[in-house]
């Protein structure tokens, strides 16, 4: 539990114990942004530098995430989409990188999830790993930033709000001062 503290993720109550800490909207945005700054330009590098073979090498952990949504198993879709999103950005090199992104995943907590899955869109949401993966392997770095930019986006919407986002890829980007 002192660890859950010291991570932000729990928070000591005198005479009590621990409870778990709110996030906010704020919270929210924030993780948002930051993971934006890093993970677009990386996916970008990782997309003109990496190779086709080494990215087809994530397919099958892409495809789990979709197979996981399809069944309901939110746990395995959590499980499969932090490895995916861990081992692409380690494809650029840089472990460093790779830890900060894993502590802002843990921080944010993946909230609405379950809201996501009793509506259908986790599954759109998988889909997006798949449809991230084609765009980089085909080595249009520029499409790839754009479809990364454009999932953590609504997909943080989404978690937050737990309702559908607009069906069309014209959801408005998060841009770097935080506004839509």
């Amino acid at each position: 539990m002192l660890d859950l503290a010291w991570e932000g993720l729990a928070e000591a109550v005198r005479n009590k114990g621990f409870r778990i800490t709110e996030m906010t909207d704020r919270d929210l945005d924030e993780f948002t942004e930051l993971r934006t700054l890093i993970e677009v330009p990386t996916v970008g590098r990782v997309a003109a530098t990496a190779g086709a073979a080494r990215l087809e090498a994530l397919r099958p952990m892409a495809e789990r995430i979709v197979a996981a949504a399809r069944q309901g198993d939110v746990l395995g879709y959590l499980e499969a989409d932090h490895r995916f999103h861990l081992e692409l950005l380690g494809l650029a090199g840089n472990d460093r990188l790779v830890e900060v992104v894993a502590d802002l995943r843990k921080r944010s907590r993946l909230y609405g999830l379950g809201s996501l899955n009793e509506t259908g869109r986790l599954v759109a949401s998988a889909r997006e790993h798949v449809e991230l993966l084609d765009l980089m392997v085909a080595g249009n770095a520029r499409a790839a930033e754009d479809r990364m930019r454009r999932h953590l986006s609504h997909i943080r919407t989404l978690w937050a709000n737990g309702h559908q986002a607009p069906e069309d890829d014209q959801r408005p980007a998060l841009h770097l001062d935080g506004h839509r």
